[in-house]
């Protein structure tokens, strides 16, 4: 039974996680966004702000706000919120706390098309998350704005599925007057979300690996974060059952903190020799060769 409960670990904490977060019910029986107190409070992950369940903030949605404000253009408590996450766990929250990384490890263990780790171009679309992340997140935001300053929160607007999920599709079946309103933008954010769905069932992760401007910021903390990898090179033997059990498809031996690692733990368990540790700090990780 608790050898049971350890090999899901991460599953129960992605769940858990998910309905405290999301665990305002009376909001998806009404179809109204709660309000309260902690709605001023970001989350770690990916958490829309418009989810009629939704008891915290987006941090990507908070930072867009705070951008594309006409009175302000920086927030230390998002800054600050970001950075000291980042400065722990890097993309562990990605791969543990994250809702709609719960929901793509969930679709890719359906047992729908032959399963594999990248999409074709693997190497050139994994910069794609930076892009979004540069342009929609930071620079529209600040740059295009109406006749009294005001800018739009674009990622949240044209491109989170994550958004369109839990917050466009709820809202649009409880409130008549949405329905009506729904136009193009709605088909557009349903057709992407259609699409990151059924990509999920063949690829893993296909948002995080791609598109999550969140898992961007993230990863630049990974080889710095207090929660690390490290590889014992003394016990390593360098066999590969790491890269081949990651479904981030990382060369752990050679970068353990990796910026596409999410911390899932797989290459721990799959290590025949137990050279990869979970620790903080100091790890004897080769950067020469990215993964």
């Amino acid at each position: 039974m608790i050898k049971a409960i350890r090999n899901r670990m991460r599953l129960c904490v992605q769940i858990i996680f998910t309905a405290v977060t999301n665990g305002y019910l009376f909001g998806f029986l009404t179809g109204k966004i709660y309000t309260g107190p902690t709605k001023a409070a970001c989350v770690p992950g990916l958490n829309c702000y418009s989810c009629p369940g939704a008891l915290g903030s987006c941090p990507i949605g908070s930072l867009q706000a705070v951008l594309g404000s006409r009175d302000y253009k920086f927030s230390f408590y998002v800054a600050g919120f970001l950075i000291f996450f980042g400065s722990l766990f890097g993309r562990f929250i990605c791969g543990w706390l994250c809702p709609f990384g719960l929901i793509q490890d969930l679709l890719y263990k359906i047992p729908f098309f032959r399963k594999r780790k990248n999409l074709p171009g693997h190497k050139v679309l994994k910069w794609m998350k930076y892009v979004i992340l540069v342009l929609f997140v930071i620079l529209l935001p600040l740059l295009v704005v109406d006749v009294i300053g005001q800018g739009s929160p674009w990622f949240c607007q044209y491109i989170c599925p994550s958004g369109t999920l839990t917050a466009g599709i709820p809202l649009v079946l409880l409130n008549e007057s949405l329905q009506n309103a729904a136009g193009g933008l709605f088909i557009w954010k349903v057709s992407l979300l259609v699409l990151i769905i059924v990509l999920a069932l063949w690829v893993y992760r296909p948002f995080c690996k791609y598109l999550c401007p969140l898992g961007a910021l993230y990863s630049f903390f990974n080889p710095v974060a207090l929660y690390r990898y490290q590889v014992e090179e003394s016990d390593c033997i360098k066999c590969g059952k790491c890269r081949k059990t990651c479904k981030m498809d990382i060369k752990v031996w050679e970068q353990p903190n990796s910026p596409e690692c999410i911390r899932c733990g797989d290459c721990v368990k799959a290590c025949p020799t137990k050279a990869i540790k979970r620790g903080k700090g100091g790890c004897h990780e080769k950067t020469h060769e990215k993964s």
